[in-house]
């Protein structure tokens, strides 16, 4: 594979395409049931899921909906949220890269995109959670959240950076399409949201201000915030926000084991088992956690340690759960099963286990536990049937409750189709560490 970003003689992209553990033969196994090799099924998985961003697309600008009922294509169609439209950003280079789609259909879409982004609602530079796809005007997320939210914006300026790179030195259109992006990103008023205070805050609004005054605090998945806002050449923050806000001044630290892996870092809620898989997936589709220290931890080992904790819980199956096991875990915020047998929406955890398997948490965790991934992720193709939909993979599913989310969520479909990606080439991690803005960012942090 070619890295088509026409970086030309800055740096030649090499992708190490790594040993995959257990290829399947493609034949059928002693059971005479068809089997997929490893290499096809994540093709698929990849492919497939990417739907999600390209065919059920919010109509009018593009962008990623909030969420897709194929039972009910018209609920909320015109709700584009803003961290789901960021990882849309990255899944399209992915496409282009995997020949899913032409690079000038994924310029053509993306350059609708961020035309949209570019006229939007914005609060001092930040995108809302919501935005209607049909009039770029703020959805409330709740009776507080009618304003900016720097996190959604974080994630939509982590895939900003990846488009900037990929075409910054391609066609006329193309560099203009990075140009784009760049300036998009660059106009969010990071600082503002620290309040002159050493951290920074989740939410403003013209209506009720800082009201909501939720602090962002680590450890959970908001380190890409505090990279974004070091990194931004005109509206950054200083180490002093980092350390006291991420950090806690270092009270971000855990000694907690699980199963024999350190913790390491303090999951905030989840102290002894950690926090929902999401955590060691969002901020790290474009940052790339490999060798990523700062003067706490090291931020590989945290995510690996997280996920194996996860997976150790799943398979121990203190619940009881059907088909918990090797095979079938991973405990992630999705859709889940009320108790009527309703569908809802929960933050799974091994601290608020319902039964209700997330097939995004193994999925996008590739990176960190390739071998037990892609047991879950045959796992769930063998289960395709009932699990696989016009979009990829459905939600989530429970075995012991026979039950399947027939729904999907962008902010879970879109970081498989990106971390399987960077399991097998880097590609996204590699975009986005070469932005000379994110270089200097994390050495003012102390990266």
């Amino acid at each position: 594979m070619v890295l088509s970003c026409g970086e030309g003689d800055d740096y030649t992209y090499i992708p190490i395409e790594p040993e995959l553990p257990g290829n399947g033969s493609g034949s059928d196994n002693d059971d005479g049931e068809p089997t997929i090799s490893d290499e096809e099924l994540l093709d698929l998985v990849q492919e497939e899921t990417f739907k999600y961003f390209w065919d059920f697309a919010e109509e009018h600008s593009g962008g990623a909906k909030e969420r897709y009922h194929p039972n009910d294509p018209g609920r909320d169609a015109n709700v584009v949220t803003t961290g789901g439209t960021g990882f849309g950003l990255m899944a399209i280079l992915v496409a282009i890269e995997r020949g899913f789609v032409s690079r000038s259909e994924a310029v053509e879409r993306l350059s609708l995109i961020l035309d949209f982004l570019e006229n939007a609602d914005r609060f001092h530079g930040a995108w809302p959670h919501w935005i209607d796809g049909s009039t770029g005007a703020v959805i409330p997320f709740s009776d507080l959240d009618d304003g900016g939210d720097l996190v959604e914006t974080a994630f939509l300026a982590q895939g900003l950076i990846c488009v900037k790179e990929y075409f910054k030195n391609g066609s006329d259109a193309e560099q203009a399409l990075a140009q784009k992006a760049d300036v998009l990103w660059k106009g969010v008023e990071w600082e503002w949201y620290a309040q002159n205070q050493n951290v920074l805050y989740w939410h403003w609004s013209p209506n009720h201000g800082f009201d909501i005054n939720l602090q962002l605090k680590g450890y959970n998945e908001v380190l890409i915030a505090y990279v974004m806002a070091a990194a931004s050449p005109d509206h950054g923050i200083e180490k002093e926000v980092y350390t006291n806000g991420w950090a806690s001044g270092g009270g971000i630290l855990s000694g907690n084991t699980q199963y024999g892996y350190p913790l390491l870092v303090r999951h905030n809620g989840a102290e002894q088992f950690g926090g929902p898989l999401f955590w060691a997936h969002y901020s790290y589709l474009g940052l790339d956690p490999r060798n990523l220290s700062d003067e706490y931890v090291d931020y590989w080992d945290v995510n690996v340690n997280h996920t194996m904790i996860n997976y150790e819980y799943c398979v121990a199956n203190p619940g009881n759960f059907q088909d918990y096991g090797q095979n079938c875990w991973g405990l992630t915020a999705s859709y889940s099963r009320n108790n009527d047998g309703s569908i809802g929406y929960d933050a799974h955890s091994p601290s608020n286990d319902k039964g209700v398997i997330a097939l995004t948490a193994a999925i996008s965790s590739m990176p960190y536990t390739p071998e037990q991934s892609l047991e879950a992720l045959h796992y769930f193709y063998k289960n395709k049937d009932d699990l696989l939909g016009p979009a990829g993979f459905f939600d989530a599913f429970s075995p012991e409750y026979d039950w399947v989310a027939e729904a999907y969520l962008a902010i879970d479909q879109g970081p498989q189709v990106i971390m399987i990606e960077n399991y097998r080439t880097g590609l996204l991690w590699h975009l986005f560490m070469a932005n000379e803005d994110v270089q200097a960012g994390l050495a003012k942090l102390g990266f």
